[in-house]
């Protein structure tokens, strides 16, 4: 089911399908594959960098995002709010919230700014990749085959024991943790290895980059 993804670094991958390519938050793409859609789940520089989405843009490639980052994008965007259903170039799916309620992690993802994770069907199955969100009430009512859920911790995200407890509560037959090892104060593959322990029994697939680990 995650034989089509590609993970470039962070929470930015690719999954390419027959004839279509789909990224998400891409940063830090290695591969010239144009992009058919590409969701970003909010503004902050490790989801949404211009410069990546210019290297993957073509004429006639469709963008969801959040309404504050659609405002910076041009060409065809659809801006989402958490709850909105959408069938964006062939690709079904709706946006979820993603926001901080532990408090320590308050400001890095205020809920007020509306952004989002997102519920894709990809081929034949579903996936959630969750954004940066802490585990919120919301979100314990998603089915998904397999979820891409973030495990580095305060200051940004859920830790991989709040990480854990969504995977079960949503119970997919595989989840992928990400957001590690790229960004300061953003966890290391030790967080990875700890949501696995975690997460149990949801069964974990430990993903490698394509580019190296920069935090350890």
């Amino acid at each position: 089911m995650i034989d089509r993804f590609t993970w470039f670094k962070q929470s930015a991958y690719l999954w390419r399908g027959e004839g279509s390519n789909v990224y998400i938050d891409p940063w830090g793409v290695t591969v010239d594959d144009p992009a058919d859609v590409v969701f970003i789940t909010h503004a902050h520089f490790d989801h949404f960098d211009k410069d990546d989405l210019e290297k993957i843009t073509k004429s006639g490639t469709r963008f969801v995002a959040p309404r504050d980052v659609a405002d910076e994008l041009r060409g065809d965007v659809t801006a989402v709010s958490p709850g909105d259903a959408f069938d964006v170039g062939g690709v079904k799916g709706r946006a979820v919230p993603a926001y901080n309620t532990v408090e320590a992690r308050l400001e890095s993802h205020p809920q007020a700014n509306g952004w989002v994770g997102y519920v894709l069907t990809l081929g034949d199955s579903t996936y959630y990749h969750a954004g940066d969100t802490d585990h919120v009430p919301e979100l314990s009512d998603i089915r998904a085959n397999v979820i891409f859920v973030p495990v580095s911790g305060t200051p940004y995200t859920m830790d991989p024991a709040e990480a854990g407890d969504l995977a079960r509560a949503i119970s997919p037959q595989l989840a992928v943790p990400m957001h590690y090892g790229f960004v300061e104060q953003a966890g290391t593959a030790t967080n990875a290895e700890r949501f696995v322990k975690e997460a149990t029994p949801v069964e974990v697939r430990l993903l490698k980059p394509e580019n190296p680990f920069e935090i350890e």
